[in-house]
């Protein structure tokens, strides 16, 4: 196949470069940057310069492409709503737009289950929930709304659309979750909420990439579906070993979940209305995210996608020791 890839120079897309070449598919990759274009060369991706406001590289980018797999995203807790809409919302469009022209015959889009945060507890999710109507924070929302595009296109000039939704990404190479948490942890300001001791579902890199790869070839159009490692596990035990895998300690300090919300409140609003820099310390869709119960049910995906998640805990910590 020739596979046109958006996101590749990230944590996700540069296994999944990795993973296509060695099948021996023929990969093109979207580059805004010269350092990005030299990761996506080195992985075996041809390097097309431009990103997801530039509708011409798209589309050149696609031409003679069996299939476009997009995981580019403006992936932020707090921002500028304009940046989370230009890129989320707008570019996906985009994406979706230059694959119909380009006559492009499958479009995998790499979706969250984010965009369920602000309704109700994100438990046992599955693929029949709806949005709510007033999702919390600019990531969730943008990404919902992405979704819904894509979805939309499904049968359009011949393209099949299919959502992939993976829970918690992670594994050797995260560019995103440990080395925050990390940071946090060394800072001081790493605090267990309500304990950490609730399920979470997870999803290591090489899975998600086997759930894309199964998507391509097997998803319904215009159906989404959830990928994660298996059966839940503790969150506090879950993130204790991979700060293990980095020679951290996991920090003792607790704090109850309420008082982590009003914090949260509190100081969303305070940056907000007041002159401040950066972002707040703790935002109330983090705190859905992880500071809770957080578990989606992949049945849809082992049934009809044959996805079986092959990589285990296990196996993925000890790869992040190596």
């Amino acid at each position: 196949m020739r596979v046109f890839v958006t996101g590749g120079s990230g944590f996700v897309g540069g296994r999944l470069i990795a993973a296509l070449k060695a099948r021996g598919d023929e990969v093109r990759a979207l580059a805004r940057s010269d350092k990005a274009a030299e990761t996506v060369r080195a992985l075996g991706a041809e390097p097309v310069r431009g990103d997801l406001d530039d509708a011409g590289a798209l589309r050149r980018g696609m031409e003679g492409c069996d299939a476009v797999i997009h995981s580019a995203a403006h992936v932020k807790t707090w921002g500028h709503p304009e940046e989370f809409f230009r890129i989320n919302v707008e570019g996906t469009q985009r994406v979706v737009d230059a694959a119909r022209g380009a006559k492009v015959k499958v479009l995998v889009h790499l979706g969250s289950e984010s965009m369920f945060v602000g309704g109700k507890p994100i438990v046992q999710a599955d693929e029949s929930w709806k949005r709510p109507e007033k999702p919390l924070g600019l990531y969730p929302l943008t990404k919902g709304l992405a979704e819904e595009r894509v979805l939309a296109a499904n049968g359009q000039d011949g393209l099949r659309t299919v959502v992939v939704r993976p829970r918690l990404i992670w594994g050797k190479g995260d560019l995103a979750v440990l080395p925050e948490i990390i940071e946090k942890v060394r800072s001081g300001q790493f605090r267990w909420i309500g304990g950490g001791h609730y399920l979470t579902s997870t999803c290591h890199v090489s899975n998600v990439v086997e759930g894309i790869l199964l998507a391509i070839e097997k998803g319904r159009g215009g159906e989404a579906y959830f990928l994660t490692d298996g059966a839940p596990v503790e969150f506090r035990a879950f993130v204790t070993r991979m700060l293990d895998t980095a020679g951290v300690k996991a920090p003792e300090g607790s704090l109850p979940r309420g008082v982590a919300n009003v914090l949260a409140t509190v100081a969303e609003t305070a940056w907000r209305v007041l002159p401040l820099g950066g972002e707040p310390p703790i935002h109330r869709s983090t705190l859905r995210l992880i500071g809770e119960e957080v578990t989606v049910n992949d049945a849809k995906a082992r049934a009809e996608l044959g996805y079986v998640g092959r990589m285990t805990h296990e196996a993925g910590l000890a790869e992040m020791r190596s």
